[in-house]
C-alpha cells in the first residue's frame, strides 16, 4: 500500500520591485514580477506571501492588491502589457484587468502611519487558476494608497513556496 503525503520545497525569492511605486486608483498601475517558470520543477500548487511596505502617510481604508498573471501559450505570451519581467506597468484598464489576471490577495491600508509593513498569508496560486498551476506564471501589485510605496526595497518582501505531492 503507497501513502501520499505533501512536501514543500525551500522558500524562494520572487523577482520583483515594488519600492517606490505610484498609487493607482484603479489598480491598473503598480508592478509586476518576473515570470516563474514551473516547466522542470512541476509543482503541483505555490504559495505566495510577501510584505509590502507602506510610504509616508497613506491615506487610510485603503489597498493594496495583489494579482497573479500566467502565460497564454508555449511563446509564452502573456496578457496586456505583461511582459514576464520585473519592470513598472500599467494595464490598459480596470476590465482587463479584471479578466486577465487573477486577484490573489488583498491587504487593507488600515492606518495612516508612514512606512509600515503589511503582510499577505500564503495563498494558493493553483487556486486562483481552477486547481492548477500554470507552467509559468507571475504577480502584479498595485495600490490605491494616495502615496507612493516606500522606497527601500528590503522593505518590501516577496517569496513562494512550491508545493509537490510524494508517493512513499
Amino acid at each position: 500500500m503507497s501513502t501520499v503525503a505533501i512536501s514543500y520545497a525551500a522558500s524562494a525569492t520572487i523577482t520583483i520591485a515594488p519600492e517606490n511605486v505610484a498609487s493607482s486608483s484603479d489598480f491598473t498601475a503598480g508592478v509586476e514580477s518576473t515570470a516563474i517558470d514551473n516547466s522542470s520543477n512541476l509543482y503541483v500548487d505555490a504559495l505566495v506571501a510577501g510584505t509590502w511596505t507602506s510610504g509616508t502617510t497613506p491615506t487610510t481604508n485603503t489597498q493594496v492588491c495583489v494579482y497573479v498573471y500566467a502565460q497564454r501559450d508555449d511563446a509564452p505570451t502573456y496578457p496586456d502589457t505583461i511582459d514576464g519581467t520585473s519592470s513598472a506597468e500599467t494595464i490598459t484598464s480596470a476590465g482587463i484587468l479584471a479578466s486577465a489576471l487573477r486577484l490573489l490577495g488583498v491587504m487593507t491600508v488600515d492606518s495612516n502611519t508612514s512606512n509600515r509593513a503589511y503582510w499577505l498569508a500564503p495563498c494558493s496560486v493553483a487556486q486562483a487558476f481552477g486547481g492548477i498551476l500554470p507552467q509559468r506564471w507571475g504577480i502584479f501589485i498595485s495600490h490605491n494608497t494616495g502615496v507612493n510605496s516606500n522606497t527601500t526595497a528590503g522593505n518590501h518582501v516577496w517569496k513562494y513556496q512550491g508545493v509537490k505531492y510524494t508517493v512513499a
